[in-house]
């Protein structure tokens, strides 16, 4: 009999164990992030620059700083700007791409709705959430006091996206159009871009639902693509390249 009662207290120990630890992921809350970006590696190079480049260079702070919002549950994301966000406008053409980005995914149903600011003119971009190639990388790192793994996939075939991502909050999302791995991406980096997104804090939250923008001019994602190469014209390949890479995060 004794035998029998210590087998099922180890059982029950056990038990709560399992469920102890069950409840230490975090499926809902708001994710707080730092977009950062060097304004002055991503417009200038010193072999290019003129004199009313480096003018222009020496006005503005070498980094832009945006904030911005993730609010989630298991099967919802809503990555927004934050009403923190600083005006700091110093790209050439104002807000930069991107600073005004909303992105809703429907992350059971795999679909996405997307409030992009590309010049004067906003669209509502419906279409799937994008799937991406990750490879699984050994390293990991701590961001804003979770373990994070990292995972490398590459857009449009060779620009390279770094992302480190938490399994302690076991839904597939984060910042941008970004997710499909196992855990919220809470770092993010565009080496060509010059810019990171970095989570600097998390609430726990049951608040409702995200709900998914519905301002702008509705098109997919090819639809965005053709309307921003059709608006840039013979643009220098450079900037065309970056402000595509830009758009289409």
């Amino acid at each position: 009999m004794k035998k029998l009662f210590s087998i099922l207290l180890f059982s029950g120990a056990t038990f709560l164990g399992k469920a102890q630890m069950q409840t230490d992921f975090i499926t809902a809350g708001k994710i707080k992030f730092e977009r950062k970006t060097n304004v002055h590696r991503l417009y200038f190079t010193d072999e290019e620059m003129g004199s009313w480049e480096e003018a222009f260079k020496k006005a503005i702070p070498q980094f832009q700083t945006n904030l911005f919002e993730l609010s989630f549950n298991n099967n919802q994301s809503l990555y927004k700007p934050s009403k923190d966000n600083p005006e700091n406008k110093m790209g050439f053409f104002g807000e930069a791409p991107g600073a005004n980005n909303v992105i809703y995914k429907d992350l059971e149903m795999g679909k996405a709705a997307s409030q992009k600011q590309i010049f004067e003119k906003l669209f509502l971009v419906s279409d799937s959430i994008p799937q991406y190639e990750w490879k699984l990388q050994p390293e990991t790192r701590t961001i804003a006091n979770f373990e994070c793994k990292k995972a490398i996939t590459r857009i449009c075939d060779s620009v390279v996206i770094v992302a480190f991502y938490t399994e302690e909050i076991p839904v597939s999302s984060g910042p941008e159009s970004f997710g499909g791995l196992p855990g919220m991406i809470l770092g993010l980096a565009v080496p060509r871009l010059y810019t990171t997104w970095f989570a600097t804090s998390l609430e726990i939250s049951n608040a409702a639902p995200p709900a998914a923008p519905t301002k702008g001019k509705d098109t997919d994602s090819k639809g965005l693509l053709k309307s921003i190469e059709s608006g840039i014209g013979k643009w220098d390949a450079k900037y065309k390249d970056r402000l595509i890479w830009q758009s289409i995060l």
